[in-house]
């Protein structure tokens, strides 16, 4: 696929980024475009990824969730409003990424399970981990695992986040192979703008995969400080002691 497959709206409409030389020089828009995404999780990394990747113009996005819109998840997951309490958080998603980008087509899916997650992971070129529920963590770990898939995982809680970009030769039994201590948002708290950081780099780190640019962050672990503004990048091995989650 060549720009030359690009509409003129389409041309319009990512301009900027077609200015980046790197991305330009790889044809990085037309794979994008090409590509169909799992996105489990609509909430405060999903959100974020959802909008940018949306916005850059992938082509194909599903939306796995479960989960109702909550009061107290407003002040972190910026694709909802006063209005969506009670709603899916999927189709309300699903309604704003189109919002955001008619181009895009999006599907919706329930939280994924041992029964649905198969097909769903086969469908797609990149997972995106965007949950907070290690059991579901794990179980998306272990098909793509299976399934030779890579996938972009991320965690924020408390002040601090943590990205990385998974595949079979290093998954996430390797690196976390116990999260029994973890603490999920409802129980550690987590300060509202940092999922959205979490997701941002969640989505660009999608975006380098996706579009065969730079260096993803696979076997290596971006972790930010939010309080102190430091972030450090990792380099990881198979279950180092050193590591935990969140």
């Amino acid at each position: 696929m060549s720009r030359d497959s690009l509409t003129r709206a389409e041309l319009r409409r990512y301009s900027r980024q077609l200015l980046v030389p790197e991305w330009l020089d790889a044809g990085a828009q037309e794979r994008v475009r090409a590509a169909s995404v799992l996105l489990v999780g609509a909430g405060g990394l999903g959100g974020p990824v959802a909008a940018q990747l949306s916005g850059a113009g992938v082509g194909r996005l599903v939306i796995a969730d479960g989960d109702t819109v909550a009061l107290s998840n407003l002040h972190r997951q910026t694709l909802f409003a006063q209005e969506d309490v009670g709603r899916a958080k999927a189709q309300v998603a699903a309604a704003r990424v189109q919002c955001i980008n008619p181009h895009v087509t999006v599907h919706t899916a329930e939280a994924v399970n041992a029964g649905n997650i198969g097909p769903l992971v086969a469908e797609a070129d990149l997972v995106i981990d965007a949950t907070d529920n290690f059991e579901t963590r794990y179980l998306i770990a272990d098909v793509c695992t299976r399934a030779g898939q890579r996938w972009v995982w991320g965690a924020a809680s408390g002040t601090s986040g943590m990205v990385s970009v998974f595949g079979p030769e290093l998954g996430l039994r390797d690196v976390f192979p116990d999260a029994a201590d973890a603490l999920s948002c409802d129980e550690a708290g987590v300060l509202g703008p940092l999922p959205n950081v979490v997701g941002s780099m969640m989505a660009l780190e999608a975006l380098k995969v996706l579009g065969g640019v730079g260096e993803p962050l696979q076997g290596r672990l971006w972790t930010l400080d939010a309080l102190s503004g430091r972030s450090r990048v990792l380099n990881l091995q198979a279950t180092p002691q050193s590591l935990s989650f969140l």
